[in-house]
């Protein structure tokens, strides 16, 4: 594999990092996390980088190691040291996203990596966000096994929390880009995982879907509670943390929905007030001044994405649908964006559209099936088209 050709760094993985839901157990030691790289490009090197973001403590991270996944490759499975200035270990502080070295390791487009960290000293678990789909998997092991082939079964469980690791990167050909994905819970979930099967599939093969996203976010207000400090950071402290995105040059932003269901007034929810509710007009001034302000000024592209319908959630009225139908109007129709993903359209009934089509309700009537949610990828695949 020649590196003359591999000249531009792209992200080929990316998740957020926030703050993660706070139970009785904040802290880990003696552990290792593995998490399953999906690799969409060829390349000869990769960078990682790691975040503390939410954090409010230093962490170390005693080393870190990338190695080939699965029995299928001819090249080396020897795990590959990710170092930092040279150094294996690193200390990572509070509110801080760091780098590590250009790591040489020849990937193949389609082929996976895993990334295992080790932690040997008390660890605060605050930085990382839940994510599911297909492509969304990961385990963590008690005991150092950062460079064992296969995690000991009798001390290694499946977690969907994605810890520390924010961005994997790739230096690959100078055709290839990045797409990112920015949203809360339903972006958090399968669409983009279903959106990166599809465009290879569909044989769109220089782009990577990188996803920021985390449950319960909104646009103009975030929670100050434990109890609700798992729904993150609002959209003008997420959104150019976020962007931080090598090769990318697009964005869909399907974000709002819980700006609108989640007020309900001090005396059902101290936390919730009434004066949390946003107008029309403030959502989409939110979307004006945070996302496309900050979008236009990295050059990228920006496409809307509606907000799905919400009959039958535990908050859902009237005035809060007119809200999302307004809303949804604009984002489909303002000529500040390159474009519109219509999600609300590909999942909702069209005999009654304020509801989800049938078996495209996940049964909380908020969140899409699996099945809707490869509907949702295949809507957003035409911006690939």
């Amino acid at each position: 594999m020649s590196e003359t050709k591999y000249t531009k760094w792209v992200a080929c993985w990316g998740n957020a990092t926030s703050i993660t839901d706070r139970t009785t157990a904040v802290y880990a030691k003696d552990i290792t996390l593995r998490y399953p790289i999906r690799i969409c490009f060829s390349g000869s090197k990769l960078r990682f980088r790691f975040s503390n973001l939410t954090g409010t403590e230093p962490i170390e991270m005693t080393n870190a190691f990338v190695a080939r996944a699965g029995s299928s490759s001819s090249k080396t499975k020897e795990p590959v040291a990710i170092t930092f200035h040279g150094f294996q270990t690193v200390q990572i502080r509070p509110g801080q996203e760091i780098e590590s070295d250009e790591i040489s390791f020849e990937v193949t487009a389609g082929e996976t990596v895993n990334v295992s960290m080790y932690f040997a000293g008390y660890t605060q678990m605050n930085a990382g966000t839940l994510i599911t789909g297909p492509l969304s998997t990961g385990k963590y092991a008690y005991g150092n096994f950062a460079t064992t082939v296969e995690l000991p079964a009798d001390l290694t469980r499946n977690t969907n929390w994605f810890y520390f690791l924010n961005t994997v990167d790739v230096l690959t050909e100078e055709s290839n880009h990045a797409l990112v994905c920015f949203g809360d819970s339903i972006t958090a979930q399968s669409w983009p995982d279903y959106l990166a099967l599809q465009a290879w599939d569909a044989g769109k093969r220089n782009v990577s879907i990188i996803r920021r996203a985390v449950s319960g976010t909104r646009i103009l207000r975030e929670y100050s509670c434990i109890t609700y400090a798992a729904y993150g950071l609002k959209g003008a402290t997420r959104f150019p943390i976020e962007m931080n995105v090598a090769g990318a040059d697009a964005v869909i932003i399907q974000h709002g929905i819980n700006d609108i269901i989640h007020p309900v007034g001090v005396e059902v929810n101290k936390f919730r007030p009434w004066s949390d509710m946003p107008t029309t007009a403030d959502l989409i001034q939110g979307v004006q001044d945070i996302y496309l302000a900050h979008a236009r000024k990295l050059g990228l592209k920006v496409y809307s994405g509606t907000l799905l319908p919400i009959f039958g959630w535990r908050t859902y009225n009237e005035n809060r649908d007119i809200i999302r139908n307004e809303f949804n109007q604009w984002l489909r129709t303002s000529d500040q964006f390159d474009g519109c993903v219509d999600f609300d359209k590909a999942v909702r009934n069209a005999a009654d559209i304020k509801k989800f089509a049938e078996g495209f309700d996940s049964g909380d009537h908020l969140h899409p099936s699996e099945k809707a949610y490869q509907a949702m990828a295949a809507e957003a695949l035409k911006i690939l088209q």
